[in-house]
């Protein structure tokens, strides 16, 4: 699968904003009250200039108060009209940029979380972060406003070149000669200013990568004293964001000068002939005033264009990251008509033939020919030195993702030919590292089951032994545990995630060295617990102390990738020299360090 940050061409044109229609359909009535009000605004802004022509010439000229009170009363209702149609076009637009603003949001994150666990391999969680919180909120400002100001002032411009046609051709002809040196820099400093939008948002969200790393491992960084290093490393990463920033700034400064260049200095060409006009008594001054305001208003259409145009550039830059996103397609996925468990799942395993490479490393088996059978309701520990295969099997066991020949079944059936949501309702994974999400313990706890009861809650933390030390918490089992857990213990996070696991009540259960965070005390309290907990349940094991799989009805020696000796802890010891050797190594000689590319 493509990797989403290696997509760097932009494209050529904005173009790739019509993408965004998809999310503007279900709100066509706002959008047509929105259209609505946009053009009545803009009528009433063009009326204005006759207003003007009326104020100067039966106001003002004709002497009488009467007529210029007449005047003003009608200036004045056009204003009040403008003030009502802008409240009406401001508040229907922003409402739209929010709206489409959360969708997309949503639209992201649902497909996102869907996305196969190898996608992560190759894409930072933190720009995927910076993509749908920075980049959608360009969007909203875009569509909430930018829009709406680049059609009103497209109107403005068209309907300002048909008043300055009626009001004075000639003039009008002036004017237009100086349009085509108007949108040629428009349309080259508009372009790079494109390309660097791009530039920007993705170094803005390499900035965002790299805060939330180092965050996230505050004290590994303070333990090592990396904060200078990190310090020095962060300001580069700003400051590449601010050249390119600067680039982008410098372009567009460049756009807009030459745009207010070219257009006064064609009003002032302008006002020089009209001006003269007016004295020739070629035509009046309600009339020329009325053309000055339309020359203006053109003008100002222009500028405001040339303005959102930058803006637009932007948010095409923002559009396509977040499509490229949208687009991904996760590599596993559920077959056109999944097959069903049995009625009764037993948790019966059979592995034929498994051949597995991770798709960042493609030319290396991490599982090779492995054939192994797990009956229903047995535990089997998966034993081996580091890259041997154990965390990876539990990958494919969760249909993390898809071997690339052989098969895996469960109860029978072929873990391609079920739905993944089916084969993971059936399974509790209790990984090495324990995570806990931002929430309460309670909440972390019903992960296993978001409809249990308190009771259910409580029995399934006393079963873990959790519920002691959860009592002795501030507030309970409301107790906030802070981001990853950082206010428990390592300790106290294994146990409330062993009790997640057995809240599920899984036919499969999945240990990855669930016991590694423990203190004695409180390893001997969990393994009596898993030891109920495994009872009548398919259990898979991986460990690296070999104490804690003697009980374990088989015991499977893996080997880069490969089966090398199956059985019990008492068989392996006579017939496995390699599990012998580990075994003498953490046995018999409990007090020397272990070679770790030897032991488990």
């Amino acid at each position: 699968m493509a990797d989403v940050t290696e997509n760097r061409d932009p494209s050529k044109n904005i173009g790739v904003l019509k993408a965004m229609l998809q999310f503007l359909r279900p709100y066509r009535a706002q959008v047509i009250g929105a259209s609505i009000a946009l053009v009545f605004t803009a009528g009433i802004t063009l009326s204005i200039g006759q207003g003007i022509r009326l104020l100067v010439d039966q106001g003002f000229a004709s002497g009488t108060p009467e007529m210029l009170n007449h005047a003003l009363l009608v200036f004045m209702g056009l204003v009040f009209l403008l003030a009502v149609g802008t409240f009406t076009r401001f508040y229907l637009v922003s409402w739209i940029g929010e709206r489409v603003s959360a969708d997309l949001r949503k639209a992201v994150f649902d497909h996102v979380v869907t996305l196969h666990p190898g996608f992560f391999e190759t894409n930072l969680s933190g720009e995927i972060q910076s993509r749908i919180t920075t980049d959608t909120t360009l969007l909203q400002t875009v569509i909430g406003s930018s829009v709406s100001i680049a059609l009103r002032n497209a109107l403005m411009f068209v309907g300002g070149i048909i008043w300055l046609i009626i009001t004075n051709p000639k003039l009008t002809g002036m004017v237009l000669l100086s349009v085509p040196l108007i949108v040629i820099p428009i349309l080259v400093f508009g372009r790079r200013v494109r390309a660097l939008s791009r530039s920007s948002q993705d170094s803005i969200a390499s900035v965002g990568s790299f805060v939330g790393e180092a965050l996230k491992n505050i004290k590994v960084l303070q333990a090592f004293n990396y904060q200078e290093r990190d310090k020095a490393l962060f300001g580069r990463h700003v400051e590449d964001a601010f050249r390119i920033a600067i680039r982008r700034i410098n372009q567009r400064a460049w756009l807009s000068t030459a745009v207010i260049l070219l257009v006064l200095g064609a009003i002032a060409a302008m006002l020089w002939v009209g001006g003269h006009d007016v004295l020739a008594g070629r035509i009046s001054s309600g009339e020329l005033a009325a053309f000055v305001f339309y020359a203006l208003m053109v003008a100002a259409s222009v500028g405001a264009i040339s303005e959102v145009y930058g803006d637009l550039q932007r948010a095409a830059g923002a559009t396509e990251r977040l499509l490229e996103l949208l687009s991904a397609r996760s590599l596993i996925v559920s077959p056109e008509n999944p097959q069903a468990l049995p009625a009764t799942v037993q948790g019966e395993l059979n592995l034929d033939g498994v051949c597995f490479a991770y798709p960042s490393r493609p030319n290396y088996l991490a599982i090779n020919e492995l054939t192994l059978h797990v009956p229903a309701g047995s535990s089997m520990a998966l034993v081996g030195s580091s890259g041997a295969g154990k965390s990876t099997l539990v990958d494919l066991l969760l249909r993390f993702y898809d071997v690339q020949a052989g098969s895996i079944t469960f109860d029978g059936v072929e873990l391609r030919d079920l739905a993944p949501e089916t084969l993971r309702a059936q399974i509790a994974l209790v990984p090495q590292q324990p995570v806990l999400f931002t929430g309460t313990v309670a909440d972390n706890i019903r992960y296993g089951n978001p409809e249990a009861s308190e009771a259910q809650l409580i029995d399934a933390a006393k079963a873990a032994y959790a519920h002691e030390f959860i009592e002795r918490l501030p507030e309970g089992y409301d107790s906030f545990v802070g981001e990853g857990g950082v206010r428990l213990s390592g300790g106290q996070r294994q146990r409330v995630a062993i009790a997640r696991a057995i809240l599920k009540d899984p036919k499969l259960l999945l240990l990855d060295e669930a016991t590694s965070a423990l203190d004695a005390e409180s390893e001997f309290q969990v393994q009596q617990a898993l030891q109920r907990l495994m009872k009548g349940r398919t259990t898979i094991v991986i460990a690296h102390r070999l104490a804690t799989v003697v009980k374990v009805d088989k015991i499977a020696v893996l080997d880069h990738g490969q089966l090398a000796a199956l059985g019990t802890h008492g068989e392996l010891i006579k017939d496995s020299p390699l599990y012998a050797r580990w075994a003498s190594l953490q046995f018999d000689h409990a007090d020397d360090t272990p070679n770790a590319e030897e032991a488990p």
